[in-house]
């Protein structure tokens, strides 16, 4: 359960790092941070968005010992960069991803470890083709906090360019 338990509890500092977020001036929030990129709140919805399917569709699908399934990438973070676009503000969106990252945590501390470790295909595949290990919703957990991780440098790089770090 230790392995689980700091798998958890690294995805969920994705949490407390959005509080750094608050006093971002409004024009940095929705400017894109390259040409042709997302903007710090495309980012942020679009990991709502994941979030929001590991609650509706990943965990109730593991807690019933079904395999894990997984949306078009490119059509789920289209709806994502849609909704941070939609008029939305930036502290409601905020609210937003902290509740919901932190709900999605309490949900998988009650899910009993070998619930979180059972192997389970992801889009009806068994093992990650890049590590060789079997999928699980813990493996896929620690993948969103390396996902989370990446797309929290891109912005704090995107601050230090704009002399906010």
């Amino acid at each position: 359960m230790r392995e689980e338990t700091n798998i958890i509890s690294g995805f969920s500092k994705y949490s407390s790092w959005l509080d750094t977020l608050e006093d971002l001036d409004e024009t940095l929030w929705s400017k894109p941070m390259a040409k042709g990129k997302w903007s710090v709140s495309e980012v942020i919805a679009h990991i709502i968005n994941w979030d929001n399917h590991l609650l509706s569709e990943v965990i109730p699908s593991v807690r019933n010992e079904k395999g894990m399934e997984f949306p078009d990438f490119d059509t789920h973070n289209k709806k994502a960069s849609d909704y941070a676009k939609s008029g939305i503000t930036q502290s409601k969106l905020l609210k937003e991803a902290k509740d919901t990252r932190e709900l999605l945590v309490k949900e998988l501390n009650e899910l009993p470890t070998e619930k979180l470790s059972k192997p389970l295909t992801a889009n009806g595949v068994t093992h990650c083709p890049h590590t060789g290990t079997p999928y699980s919703l813990i493996y896929i957990t620690k993948e969103f906090t390396d996902h989370d991780n990446h797309h929290k440098g891109q912005i704090i790089q995107f601050l230090k360019e704009n002399n906010l770090s």
